[in-house]
């Protein structure tokens, strides 16, 4: 289920919304006058997000400094887009 709370929660029930947060791994949506404002996160969460991307991007970086091919911008939104339509991989 989705939380959604008013971003002064954040201010005035922190201890509860952070053990809302750290005990049901789930993130907690804020809101600012009816508009949603900010996501709040376990760091766990957050890695789980992102670690995949940073370890790609590391990769990234090593291909790139040790070889000499280079990529137009075309090419490597084609070969993305094949990516994603299961038609290739990377």
């Amino acid at each position: 289920m989705i939380n959604i709370r008013p971003v002064s929660d954040l201010r005035n029930k922190f201890p509860e919304i952070e053990e809302t947060v750290l005990g049901s791994n789930a993130p907690i949506f804020l809101t600012k006058n009816g508009y949603g404002t900010m996501v709040l996160m376990s760091i766990e969460q957050y890695s789980a997000l992102t670690d995949d991307v940073e370890r790609k991007l590391d990769e990234a970086d090593y291909f790139a400094t040790h070889s000499s091919t280079r990529l137009s911008k075309n090419e490597v939104f084609n070969k993305v887009r094949r990516s994603i339509d299961g038609k290739t991989n990377l």
